[in-house]
């Protein structure tokens, strides 16, 4: 199986009885496939589909030269963004799906933990007239990315004794309205749901190992009435809203890109991500022929 789901290309060829797109046309896909007709698509919630998969998890990917995906899914790219800015729609879709969910309300204090997409979920929050923005994470750079996209408090975990007791400092002793989990662990997300107000939302985002468990305490959750959304995937609409949001300059991706390569570096580029705490976004094109600096 070939993996690689974030991606944008050029159609080099097109299925029958498809008139949207002619070859040579500059796209990207939602990766996102399912059934049409069972319980959960006929509901609307594509993404609980009894069927559902996602391109380059469950089929074949982008870590290719050429990629099928269905016709129904393909999005035209606006003419301003470039191939490298269309591979960044699927991770804003995801961002997006989470903030639709979350519904975060204009002046709402909001906290993000983790610091890979929870750069763009800060990003979001800020476009949301959140505030303030609180982002903790492990990578500096990162969080300075953070801070410039326009987070009132960004945190390196090293220098905080105790994450929760420093957003109930920020936040009059309340906690905040809102928490979205973006680093996947079992910790952060006990920190998150200890970090809520009463009446606060936790927004899950991070993906656990499949049989981790987290501890809440039910009398938190009855009389605090707190609540969690859960979110996987940006879908449907999602993808045109990621589009708009990068195409207007209102989230700028460009300050994640790290490295672009090609085809035949790519087990050395998925090694380096894992290593190399400084990398964000690599580019895998079979276009080049050597590796370059963004």
């Amino acid at each position: 199986m070939i993996p690689g789901h974030e991606f944008s290309g050029v159609i080099s060829k097109v299925g029958q009885n498809v008139d949207r797109f002619k070859e040579g046309d500059r796209v990207t896909a939602d990766i996102n496939m399912s059934c049409g007709h069972c319980f959960y698509c006929m509901r609307g919630e594509k993404l609980l589909c009894d069927s559902f998969t996602q391109l380059g998890i469950h089929t074949d990917g982008t870590f290719a030269e050429f990629v099928k995906a269905p016709a129904a899914l393909v999005h035209l790219l606006p003419d301003n963004l470039s191939f490298e800015e269309g591979a960044f729609i699927e991770p804003v879709s995801c961002v997006v799906h989470a903030a639709k969910a979350l519904d975060a309300k204009l002046g709402s204090s909001i906290v993000i933990l983790g610091d890979g997409l929870g750069v763009l979920h800060a990003r979001l929050a800020v476009l949301r007239a959140c505030a303030p923005v609180i982002v903790f994470g492990h990578n500096r750079k990162r969080l300075q990315i953070a801070k410039d996209m326009g987070a009132d408090y960004v945190f390196h975990t090293d220098d905080v004794a105790d994450p929760v007791a420093k957003v109930m400092e920020l936040t009059g002793g309340r906690g905040a309205d809102y928490a979205i989990e973006a680093a996947g662990k079992v910790e952060t997300y006990e920190q998150a749901f200890a970090m809520l107000r009463r009446g606060g939302t936790l927004s899950s985002f991070g993906i656990t190992g499949e049989d981790e468990e987290m501890k809440i305490k039910p009398f938190d959750f009855v009389l605090g009435e707190k609540k969690i959304t859960g979110s996987c995937a940006g879908v449907g609409q999602d993808w045109p809203d990621a589009m708009t949001l990068i195409s207007s300059g209102r989230i700028d991706p460009k300050p994640l890109f790290s490295m672009k390569v090609p085809l035949e570096d790519l087990e050395w580029a998925l090694h380096e991500l894992r290593t190399d705490r400084q990398l964000f976004k690599i580019f895998v094109s079979p276009e080049i022929t050597g590796r370059e600096a963004m």
